[in-house]
């Protein structure tokens, strides 16, 4: 399990990997591949990355897997369902960005997939009625602790247990997690991020550009 020390480590170390890869795709060349649209909210990986194998347990009991994600732009958003702001406020803000694109047809139609990084409270009944509550169509997913630190590395995103206060429950502990947003693209790749503070409405132009330019 994490704790705090551990997580601002890795933090570093991914921040890190990700500015070698920015720094690698500029000066190097990157992968040619279908022209996109200029986003304005969405920060655009040029190559995007290949998300090493998962398998997550969705909140209708059955597991996403990456090809899971294939045929959608979907935007992943770690959390947890005791969250007292951050949380919510993202969920809300992206229940906005996908009212905005409730008229393209389903097959092309982004997604929002929040993930859970609290298994231990954090049930897939739980975390479904949660997502729910903001937009029918968020996708909600947990693991155990070990895969979820496997996905979340490959999304250069950390999360970490901190214990309750002193004379508190043990149940009553927070958790710390990334507060971006990573995009992936229709064929399940991690193709950028979004950093808050969040503009729903321009996520949302993004995000319907970047999904009727896929191929």
């Amino acid at each position: 399990m994490f704790n705090r020390t551990t997580a601002i480590v890795l933090l570093v170390a991914v921040l890190a990997g990700a500015a070698g890869l920015w720094v690698s795709s500029r000066y190097f060349g990157s992968v040619s591949g279908p022209k996109l649209p200029q986003t304005t909210a969405v920060r655009l990986f040029d190559p995007p990355r290949t998300l090493p194998a998962f398998s997550l347990r969705q909140s209708d009991g059955t597991q996403l897997i990456p090809g899971e994600l294939k045929g959608h732009w979907t935007l992943v958003f770690l959390g947890f369902t005791h969250c007292p702001d951050v949380c919510p406020t993202t969920l809300a803000q992206m229940s906005v960005a996908q009212k905005r694109w409730e008229s393209l047809p389903e097959a092309s139609r982004p997604r929002v997939l929040f993930v859970s990084v609290d298994p231990e409270r954090d049930t897939p009944d739980r975390i479904g009625e949660y997502a729910h509550g903001f937009h029918k169509d968020t996708l909600a997913a947990t693991a155990d602790v070990p895969a979820l630190e496997a996905f979340t590395k490959s999304l250069a995103m950390v999360f970490a247990k901190v214990p309750a206060p002193a004379g508190a429950p043990a149940d009553q502990y927070t958790m710390d997690h990334s507060a971006t947003l990573a995009v992936l693209d229709a064929q399940g790749r991690m193709a950028g991020l979004v950093r808050p503070p969040f503009d729903p409405n321009a996520i949302a132009a993004d995000m319907v550009a970047l999904s009727e330019a896929a191929p």
